[in-house]
């Protein structure tokens, strides 16, 4: 059998051999680095992603080998396949920084500025993307688009006004589950994501349409305003389950287990498991099995992203060494306990295991 003919692409004059039916994205990630368009619909886990954020527009400066001319137009990288002899430009091109600093402004046209308390910070790649591809300022003048309130179930939080109409969690749901009841309603700017006639999302693998929303329109209410994602220590763990991988990634604070979620690769996406499939993980997993116990744990998990996540943990780290006792000779006085004097800090009360936000409401009931 003869071998498979690769396709040679350059992208930033990095050359790159490839097979035949790789996109434009998916080669620039095998070079990696800043080369790498950035994307915000595409994810390669789901049939059907891409094409929509336009966020990973790159310039084809040269079709092919046998027609080198290039394409008049920018293209969508995550739905272009590349040609023997492509010549691709990403941050080399002008017209590419500059379209994606329209895109960018065109996303956050109507995103509201509450990155201040979005459960999303520190892991949003609307964030990342604004920071490095963004312009420092906008042109918009008008109010913002607004959505009622709307529950969704027991576990899923939505925030329609964060939402960027990537359709990932629209794919993860139709893909994973054994009947999609939420979707795009309305058309053009009054586009929303909502479930049939107000039903609750609740399937086993609704969950992780958590794990793919980019931004933080879809997020876990058993972790909602509990803790900042970079106050957590991710460690990885696996459990034996009958409905799922049971791989999943822990986020402590102390001793407590806030949050569970799958295991992400460096561009967001959920990874492989040993046999090659995708590492989604159930319900159950995710918002029940939440004490060290349900788990085996395998050891630290540093994080790939632009934030602070993996940033002073436990990796490698050398405990300072204490000089107060040296210096005065015995150890200090403890002149206030704050449990006893605040009305909120209750030592047998865990935030982990708080039914509901971490409000002062909330701890007066405990």
């Amino acid at each position: 059998m003869s071998e498979q003919q690769l396709f040679k692409v350059t992208v930033d004059n990095i050359t790159i051999e490839v097979p035949p039916g790789t996109t434009i994205l998916q080669a620039a990630r095998q070079i990696g680095g800043d080369v790498t368009p950035p994307a915000m619909c595409y994810y390669s886990k789901l049939k059907g992603s891409g094409g929509k954020c336009r966020t990973c527009l790159v310039e084809v400066a040269a079709g092919s080998t046998a027609d080198p001319r290039p394409m008049p137009k920018l293209v969508a990288s995550c739905r272009t396949t590349v040609m023997d002899g492509m010549i691709v430009k990403s941050i080399t091109s002008e017209r590419v920084i500059d379209a994606r600093k329209g895109v960018v402004e065109f996303l956050l046209l109507n995103h509201p500025l509450d990155c201040p308390i979005c459960d999303q910070a520190g892991e949003c790649h609307l964030q990342d993307l604004s920071y490095e591809h963004g312009a420092e300022s906008t042109r918009y003048e008008f109010d913002r688009r607004t959505f009622e309130k709307e529950d969704i179930g027991p576990n899923i939080q939505l925030h329609m006004t964060r939402c960027i109409l990537c359709y990932r969690c629209v794919f993860t749901a139709e893909q994973l589950t054994d009947a999609r009841i939420h979707g795009v309603l309305e058309r053009g700017e009054k586009s929303e994501i909502s479930t049939l006639l107000g039903k609750a999302i609740t399937n086993d693998f609704s969950g992780n349409v958590i794990d793919v929303c980019p931004v933080g329109a879809l997020t876990d209410k058993t972790f909602r305003f509990k803790n900042r994602v970079w106050f957590l220590k991710p460690v990885n763990a696996h459990r034996d389950c009958e409905k799922c991988c049971g791989q999943t990634t822990l986020w402590y604070r102390g001793d407590e287990v806030f949050r569970v979620t799958a295991r992400k690769d460096q561009w967001g996406e959920v990874e492989d498991t040993a046999d090659g499939k995708p590492g989604w993980i159930c319900n159950e997993c995710r918002f029940e099995k939440k004490h060290t116990s349900d788990w085996t744990i395998e050891g630290p998990r540093q994080i790939d992203r632009h934030s602070v996540i993996s940033a002073n943990h436990y990796v490698g780290m050398k405990k300072p060494e204490e000089t107060i006792q040296k210096v005065m000779g015995k150890e200090p006085r403890l002149l206030m306990e704050i449990h006893s004097v605040s009305e909120v800090n209750k030592p047998e009360v865990k935030l982990s295991e708080l039914p509901g936000p971490a409000s002062s409401g909330v701890f007066k009931e405990q």
